[in-house]
């Protein structure tokens, strides 16, 4: 059987900014489409968006905030027919939020050691008309994207963290990619 060898620039060998567990490496620039391209492959896979969709995006200044309102720039410039407002105040049918892989990991975890399984329903990539656009994507990831976007945010506050959190981080550095696990296990029971 070949290598498949994935098609990289000659910077990502040399200046990787970001190197995936399969030992992938990824120049700043290849990391900025890769992360572009997984938002609209995100959009695409769950069905978020369709057409003449008016969707409300947070307008916090925290970073995943920050990083969603630029990448719906840029999925606007694509999609002209969607309208993004910014005010609970204009007519929206979406709302936008901004959890990702990390915040959605503790969430299903929470919802099943504290046996309230009804609530695995509210961490799909949509309920109702919430859409979850940066669904999977890590934190680490968003905060690489918006350092290299230098998109301007408020540095991460860094919360005292609960027992469960805490484990899924200690999990996370000894076997990476347990969140994404998390993640497509509560998919499948939601």
């Amino acid at each position: 059987m070949k290598n498949i060898k994935y098609k990289m620039c000659k910077l990502c060998e040399k200046n990787p900014v970001y190197e995936f567990t399969n030992q992938r490496r990824l120049c700043k620039n290849c990391y900025i489409r890769w992360f572009e391209k997984k938002f609209l492959y995100t959009i695409r896979k769950f069905n978020l968006i369709k057409k003449s969709d008016t969707i409300l995006i947070p307008t916090k200044k925290d970073f995943r905030s920050a990083v969603l309102k630029n990448l719906f720039t840029f999925y606007t410039e694509k999609n002209p027919y969607i309208k993004i407002v910014k005010s609970k105040t204009s007519k929206y049918n979406k709302t936008a939020s901004k959890e990702t892989t990390d915040l959605i990991a503790y969430k299903i975890t929470k919802a099943i050691t504290n046996k309230k399984i009804k609530e695995l329903k509210s961490t799909g990539p949509k309920e109702k008309n919430i859409i979850r656009p940066l669904y999977l994507f890590l934190d680490k990831e968003v905060l690489l994207y918006a350092k290299l976007k230098k998109i301007k945010h408020l540095k991460p506050k860094t919360k005292k963290k609960d027992k469960i959190e805490n484990i899924i981080e200690t999990l996370e550095q000894k076997h990476p990619e347990i969140k994404q696990a998390i993640v497509q296990s509560g998919l499948k029971l939601g």
